[in-house]
């Protein structure tokens, strides 16, 4: 008979769970690398502004120049919050997935230990089986031998 777990299904809803999960990780872990992509945008640009500021030969259009760069650093701010809000995010579904590996590794040694006592069962239901043949081999062998000396005499 084959080895049947008994908890198979749980263990399978767990894994399932945890590969659910692993991909909660890596979304929230893309989300924060759009995020810092968009924050080395944002730098980029404020460069690329005060090059321009510091080159432009009409300085009427210095107030113009101001208000965009305010309106980056600003832009950069809120990036920055969301970056932590998704670091933070990404924190706790990495958390989650610690606590769902756990339950999946806790069923895989359950299974094991469940699988190690079954092959230990069919091997001692073996041992019994041929301890038995050989027993009814030796009360054969026994009887044909009293068989042969009882034609002997």
């Amino acid at each position: 008979m084959a080895f049947r777990y008994r908890l198979q299904k749980v263990l399978d809803f767990r894994i399932k769970r945890k590969e659910e999960q692993l991909q909660e990780v890596l979304k929230a872990k893309n989300e924060v690398d759009r995020i810092i992509g968009l924050i080395e945008l944002n730098r980029k640009e404020i460069v690329s502004v005060i090059q321009i500021m510091h080159s432009a030969p009409d300085y009427r259009l210095m107030d113009s120049y101001d208000k965009y760069l305010k309106h980056l650093y600003e832009k950069e701010e809120e990036l920055l919050k969301q970056k932590a809000e998704a670091e933070r995010i990404l924190e706790e579904e990495k958390q989650k997935l610690v606590e769902r590996e756990k339950e999946v590794k806790v069923l895989e040694k359950h299974k094991e230990k469940a699988l190690e006592t079954y092959r230990e069962e069919e091997k001692q239901a073996e041992n019994k089986q041929l301890s038995e043949v050989a027993v009814q081999k030796h009360f054969q062998k026994t009887k044909i031998r009293k068989e042969e000396e009882g034609e002997d005499n």
